[in-house]
């Protein structure tokens, strides 16, 4: 006999996991009718499955290109599962509920504060309000000035459909795209390199959707609070650095690349090499020839989305929070001290053991897929690497590898954008069995380390 499930009985983080994996499936359902593809057929269920797993977990990766695989309906429920999965199924839930004016439970607080990665349930349908204001805010605006643009390019109604297909797939750093044709798929923006609007516009969603909607909130309440969480601050300047430095690094080691940037004037290799520093953090659209780029270039755009996006926003990756209390407890170590502070503010250890334990599981979550995928697939370690990198930090940056996966890496690599979009950390709290307090503390013992 099948036990049911009691939901309410359910925790919040597997709340989270059920709720994202039933998104996909349905997605996946409706991508294999055959008014779904532009040839009429259904397609195979693992690659509609692999797509919508990457649009609900805003990824990017694609076994078959979105323009031309197909049609206005598939490319809708793609752009849904991108919607629903940037914010949250939790979060559109809400937005249903404050429609019929519906009151928000505790147990639907419970499971927002936990999509949110909030320590306290204080203020979080607040925040939810803003989330949702501020997305269709950004959203809008951004497909307007698109759709302007690509008004020059093509008839006006293909504009508007396509301004607000990619306004809402760049916000939410999903990456997908619909440029492709059947004899050039797999272009994403390579042909608006040096068109600084498209640029313009494509990394400021990106940004925006990377850095989290409570960054977002903190900055617009700055007027009236005239100041900055230490959260907004540490997301802020690590974000800014990262993108500067990527920027840089990207710019020396592409200058003269004629395969990639070598082609383009002086403010054409600018604009690609921002763009190409800020893709990776986890959006996934590129100007150039990603697999063209050279290894030194695409080893640093892994440890860009290693790092990924920020707590709280549309992006994966280990976030920069968590990389600035790694960074910041390595000076501390080298320098002496005992206590890790970032902006004169003293960080408790049990923040610094969690980002000690959300590193250490994505490392392993990676290096055990690479290493599996290693044995079954036919190509180099480096561009396995880079796509399993890309899968767990949800960004759809990919050297070419996707596509020709067996079914085994297909799932797997399903897998990891699943693990990635969640959190290693969510998945196991989901996963393991309820924890009663300790009892009891065994004596202190000491390892000698270094």
């Amino acid at each position: 006999m099948i036990k049911k499930i009691n939901i309410w009985r359910l925790t919040p983080p597997q709340i989270l996991v059920l709720g994202f994996a039933a998104i996909i499936f349905l997605g996946a359902g409706l991508l294999t009718l055959p008014f779904a593809s532009a040839t009429g057929h259904s397609i195979a269920f693992i690659d509609a499955l692999f797509t919508a797993t990457s649009a609900t977990c805003v990824t990017g990766l694609v076994v078959v290109d979105t323009g031309s695989t197909y049609t206005m309906f598939g490319q809708i429920v793609i752009v849904s599962l991108i919607q629903v999965g940037g914010l949250g199924f939790m979060t559109m839930s809400t937005l249903i509920a404050f429609a019929f004016r519906k009151k928000i439970t505790l147990k639907e607080r419970l499971v927002l504060q936990e999509a949110f990665n909030q320590s306290s349930m204080e203020g979080i349908v607040r925040l939810i309000r803003r989330v949702i204001i501020y997305s269709l805010t950004i959203e809008a605006i951004a497909a307007v000035i698109l759709t302007i643009r690509w008004s020059f390019d093509m008839d006006v109604a293909q504009a508007l459909y396509f301004g607000i297909w990619h306004a809402i797939s760049m916000f939410n750093n999903a990456g997908f795209d619909l440029f492709g044709t059947v004899d050039a798929p797999f272009v994403s923006f390579t042909a608006y390199a040096d068109d600084f609007v498209v640029n313009f516009v494509v990394m400021a969603l990106i940004v925006l959707g990377g850095i989290g909607f409570i960054v977002m909130s903190d900055v617009m309440d700055f007027r009236n609070k005239k100041k900055l969480s230490l959260h907004s601050k540490v997301v802020l300047s690590m974000s800014g650095f990262l993108i500067l430095l990527g920027a840089i690094i990207i710019f020396i080691f592409e200058y003269s690349n004629i395969r990639t940037m070598g082609s383009l004037d002086f403010s054409g290799k600018i604009l690609a090499s921002f763009f190409q520093s800020i893709a990776p953090r986890t959006a996934g659209p590129n100007t150039v020839d990603i697999g063209a780029l050279r290894q030194a270039t695409q080893f640093f755009i892994i440890i860009l989305m290693f790092i990924g996006a920020s707590p709280g926003s549309t992006g994966g990756g280990i976030k920069t929070t968590t990389f600035t209390i790694l960074i910041s407890a390595i000076i501390t170590m080298i320098r002496g001290k005992e206590d890790i502070v970032i902006y004169r503010y003293r960080l408790a250890k049990d923040r610094i053991l969690k980002a000690i334990t959300l590193t250490m599981m994505a490392l392993f979550l990676v290096i055990l897929v690479t290493m599996l995928l290693s044995t079954t697939e036919d190509s180099q370690f480096l561009k396995i690497l880079f796509e399993v990198t890309s899968a767990f930090g949800t960004v759809g940056l990919s050297m070419g590898l996707t596509p020709d996966l067996t079914t085994f890496g297909k799932v797997l690599i399903s897998m990891t954008m699943f693990a990635g979009r969640l959190g290693t950390i969510t998945l196991a709290y989901a996963l393991q069995p309820k924890q009663e307090k300790e009892l009891y503390r065994y004596p202190e013992g000491k390892i000698t380390i270094g």
